[in-house]
């Protein structure tokens, strides 16, 4: 899969191919779904808090006695069936959120948003950008490039560029993230993902995304899958079945001596 490079100009250099790994990869939708949730809930800060029943301002002697007087039975006067007692089951401050997955899952669902965006043609390769702050030079680069203005653009950097970065946080929409940064749900809520300079080779640095590496294991998965048949069937030649002896036929044996004796002795 090959998309187009442009210069710093705007203007359409060339092509380059995306590695196979990273950007042909299978589209897992479950995973990437798992991933985006995990991300948003590590997001989530509790803000809303309740007071417990020992927080709560208040006598803790009981309203009146027991029996006797026809009413409910009531103890403290913080009690959550009261006004102005504690909420039960109310939100705190201190939940946790915090999610996890294993690394081999976030990057198949980071790999598969990718894919995804590769296929439909929302990827493309910008050669270098200069170190000029200009928010005005960056916009008419933006109107030269083959994308929405005004849309979710995502500039991918291999390292930290402070010329893109200064010149394009005042356009509405844009995004500058490091290579080493990209997740699934910047990839998929973006329009249009460009590649400024080394940043495919850095991310695929990052994530380790080698190229033929699941070939070369379903190789190493077939040859331990045929070795495991040919020792099973070495197995079957050289162990014959064995014959059992019925166990209780030595006691049988021992049981007709015993009776000859007798009988003898009789």
């Amino acid at each position: 899969m090959t998309i187009d490079v442009y210069t710093s100009a705007g203007s359409k250099k060339g092509t380059a191919t995306l590695p196979a790994a990273m950007f042909d990869a299978d589209v897992n939708t479950g995973l990437v779904h798992q991933f985006i949730v995990m991300q948003q809930s590590n997001r989530r800060s509790s803000i809303a808090h309740t007071k417990r029943r020992g927080e709560i301002a208040g006598s803790t002697k009981k309203l009146f006695r027991q029996k006797g007087t026809g009413r409910a039975r009531r103890g403290s006067v913080r009690a959550n069936v009261l006004r102005g007692g504690n909420k039960s089951f109310g939100p705190r401050n201190d939940s946790n959120y915090i999610k996890n997955m294993p690394r081999k899952m976030r990057r198949a669902a980071l790999y598969s948003t990718l894919s995804l965006q590769a296929k439909e043609g929302k990827i493309l390769g910008l050669e270098s950008y200069p170190e000029t702050i200009k928010t005005k030079d960056f916009h008419t680069l933006l109107t030269k490039l083959p994308v929405s203005i005004g849309r979710k653009l995502l500039f991918v950097v291999p390292q930290k560029h402070r010329g893109l970065a200064l010149s394009a946080r005042n356009v509405p929409g844009v995004k500058v993230l490091l290579a080493g940064y990209l997740n699934p749900e910047d990839v998929l809520t973006s329009h249009s993902i460009v590649f400024v300079g080394d940043a495919i080779k850095k991310a695929q640095e990052v994530f380790k995304a080698e190229e033929g590496r699941k070939v070369v294991n379903d190789e190493k998965l077939k040859v331990k899958s045929e070795e495991r048949g040919k020792k099973s069937d070495e197995s079957k030649k050289t162990n014959k079945p064995k014959t059992s002896k019925p166990a209780n036929s030595s006691k049988k044996k021992e049981k007709t001596t015993s009776t000859s004796d007798n009988s003898k002795s009789a």
